[in-house]
């Protein structure tokens, strides 16, 4: 009796076919409705990645489901219902949005590329998508991770997740990967345009706060360049604004636990700037692409609530790049340099024919 094969079954192969190119664009994910039980399979999913959370397994998961898992999903649901919409998930919202952009300027340039969107943890999943992009006949598939600044608990964690689909197919598509795009002249060019333009319309804040989301400190001194990156863009997109270094200030976000984590903190340092007298603060994310949970609650409401609770007048958030036409624009450019060999060209017609015929002759049905 033979053993069972570890891998799937390939789809059917029909000879004389052109092979098909595709991108995925990858974001981190959100539950499929603001619910407890929603909330609870996500973060399951979420929390138990050992990108995310590097604690021995041993010890963290009787932690995350004895319990996290029975006590933070309400809290977090409420979060989610208070930034939902009709069309469900901002950020599932703008992420498909922007995957359709990037579809429509890619055919728009004559470049027969498909673009799906993915989630790392909750719905569409990377497997799924991957799965039907090469039942579709695509050959070439670039991960585009929706993470501007590299870290292992982002964007390896994407490539984690194509490395285990991968490991349960027979035969795997070409693969190819962005890991960064931090210094990118065009998401940095996005980025200053879209403060320029709130600037425009409402003048400019005693103070700039570029709050990034926040990892913990050991990652740092274990290697992860995410923390460079992020200090990165922000000396950018300051140049770009004509800034000068006491003008701004980075921060990071969404502390989980009682680990240090890298500083400075955003909320304590908006209150800080408020018990000085700073009166108006502005105040962008540029690592998030998309508005959600992070920017939309935890910054437009909670960190806005602290600011003028401390002694602010003012806190204006300033919106991610979400369906902005600069950045769509300059992700298309991101997509084709490294789409570079693999641009589909017109198929002749008559050289498949004859690659089918010649398969028909060696014995092949399809």
């Amino acid at each position: 009796m033979p053993l069972p094969s570890p891998f799937q079954t390939e789809p059917h192969f029909k000879h004389g076919q052109a092979p098909g190119t595709a991108v995925v664009l990858c974001n981190l994910g959100t539950p499929d409705a603001p619910t407890a039980s929603a909330v609870r399979r996500y973060l399951a999913e979420f929390l138990s990645d050992p990108r995310v959370v590097e604690i021995p397994r041993l010890l963290w998961l009787p932690i995350l489901h004895g319990i996290i898992l029975r006590t933070r999903p309400a809290k977090s649901a409420a979060k989610y219902a208070s930034i939902w919409t009709p069309e469900g998930s901002p950020l599932a919202v703008w992420t498909a949005k922007q995957a359709q952009q990037l579809h429509t300027r890619l055919a728009k340039g004559g470049h027969a590329v498909q673009v799906r969107h993915a989630m790392r943890y909750g719905n569409p999943s990377i497997a799924s998508v991957l799965g039907e992009l090469k039942a579709q006949g695509m050959q070439r598939i670039l991960i585009l991770p929706a993470y501007p600044q590299y870290s292992g608990t982002t964007t390896a964690s994407v490539l984690d997740a194509v490395y285990q689909w991968a490991g349960q197919q027979r035969h795997v598509p070409e693969l190819r990967f962005i890991n960064r795009y931090h210094d990118d002249a065009g998401y940095i060019a996005a980025l200053s345009g879209r403060v320029a333009a709130h600037w425009q319309q409402h003048g400019k804040p005693d103070q700039l706060v570029m709050s990034f989301h926040g990892v913990p400190e050991r990652t740092l001194h274990l290697g992860d360049p995410y923390h460079c990156e992020c200090y990165k863009t922000a000396r950018l997109l300051a140049e770009h604004l004509g800034l000068a270094k006491n003008q701004y200030k980075v921060t990071f976000q969404s502390r989980f636990g009682k680990a240090k984590w890298l500083e400075p903190y955003t909320e304590p340092t908006l209150v800080a700037l408020a018990q000085a007298g700073t009166r108006r603060v502005d105040l962008v994310c540029p690592g998030f692409t998309g508005d959600c949970l992070e920017t939309l609650e935890e910054i437009d409401m909670e960190a806005r609530h602290a600011f003028l609770q401390a002694g602010g007048q003012a806190f204006h958030y300033i919106p991610c790049l979400n369906d902005d036409a600069t950045w769509a624009e300059a992700l298309t450019r991101l997509t084709l340099q490294h789409l570079g060999g693999w641009l589909p060209v017109q198929a002749d017609a008559g050289a498949l024919a004859a690659q089918r015929a010649a398969a028909m002759a060696m014995g092949a049905t399809d």
